[in-house]
Parts: C-alpha cells; structure tokens; sequence
C-alpha cells in the first residue's frame, strides 16, 4: 500500500480529468509509464498529484472503484511515454500492480495556455454554431474532439430548434442523431467562448 492510500487519502476533486492510462512500470525504482491521451501531456507534467482509478476486470460490471490521489515525486517524458515517481513507492512489482489504471488530474491544475490555444476537455459540452444565408444557426453539441494527424476535429452531436424554439436532437431516417465533424481551425471556428460555451463557425448548416 502506498502512503497515498491510506485514510489520509485527500477528498476527490469534483472536476478530475482522465488525461492517460498506467502501460507498466519503468526501471526498478517503482517509477510507472504512463500513456497519456492527446494534449494530456503538459498537465501530467505540471501536477505534483495524480488521481488513480481501476478499471472492471471483464467480469465485473457496476461503477468503477474510486480513485484515489498519489503524489507524485518526479516526472518527465520518455519517448511518446510520461513516467514517473510516486512518494512511498520505490518497488517495481508495486508498480507494475497499477497497470490498466487510468490517470487523473484535477482542472484546476493545468498550466494556463495562450489567448489562442485551449484544452479540449473544455471544449466539449459547448454548444456549437454554424451558418446559413450569413446568419449563425444552431449546429449541435460538441461531443468529443479528434486528432487526424494536423489538427483537431469536433465531433458535434446535431441539434436543431423546432418550431417552437426548442431545442430538439436532429434525427436521421433510422431515429439516430445525426452527427458532423468540423475542422477545429481558426479559418472555420472564428470565435471560442468558454465563459457562455458557445463557439461560431462558418461550418454550412445542413437540414
């Protein structure tokens, strides 16, 4: 057990963002690797706490087992890879006991960005606006967001107002969804406010 587990252990932060995954454990030291997902790389470095979770083994079903915090002690990147030390462990077979988990960190520790860069996790949820005869018009939900090798991709759940004004989920003819990539690009995303979630586009409206 390490010393972060124990009934010590910190309260969980209410806005913990999964940023990589436990691949094994690095050198004899109890030093871990980690594979972080894309853009995770620079708030794994920064956190000096990380948030732990287990995944269901395949068996298993219900709600995955809380996380808990360990601090870390170094870290640094290694190839495509983040590996680092945790306080109190300093074995490798304990950490090679945290493969498959899943890495968090808490929003509220991501190193701040420029005017013109953004964290995706901040991005989804926004509701997204398109065009049609100049005029901005609802396009849907950003539900996830991609990485197609030059740029990021928003991947938008449709959405429409009926003609009442409210806001129904646009449907194809099999009564699912209907979804829409758009490139997340300055010559197509203009304008990105987190404050009122809401970002504009010149992305075509397609009823």
């Amino acid at each position: 057990m390490t010393r972060s587990q124990d009934s010590t252990a910190e309260a969980v932060p209410h806005d913990l963002v999964e940023l990589g995954r436990v691949s094994g454990a690095y050198g004899i030291r109890g030093w871990v690797k980690v594979q972080p997902h894309a853009a995770g790389s620079a708030a794994l470095l920064k956190a000096r706490t990380w948030w732990l979770r287990r995944p269901l083994a395949p068996a298993q079903t219900g709600e995955l087992p809380a996380p808990w915090a360990v601090k870390v002690v170094k870290s640094r990147t290694q190839g495509s890879t983040i590996v680092g030390s945790f306080e109190g462990m300093e074995d490798r077979s304990e950490a090679e006991k945290l493969r498959g988990c899943t890495v968090w960190v808490s929003r509220a520790m991501f190193p701040s960005v420029d005017d013109d860069e953004y964290y995706w996790v901040d991005l989804i949820g926004c509701t997204l606006y398109g065009e049609q005869d100049g005029q901005p018009v609802l396009l849907g939900v950003v539900e996830n967001i991609m990485d197609n090798g030059v740029h990021a991709v928003l991947r938008v759940m449709r959405q429409m107002h009926d003609e009442h004004g409210a806001v129904q989920p646009l449907l194809d003819e099999k009564g699912r969804q209907q979804e829409t990539l758009v490139p997340f690009v300055a010559a197509h995303v203009h304008t990105v406010d987190l404050e009122n979630r809401r970002l504009e586009s010149n992305w075509p409206v397609d009823f």
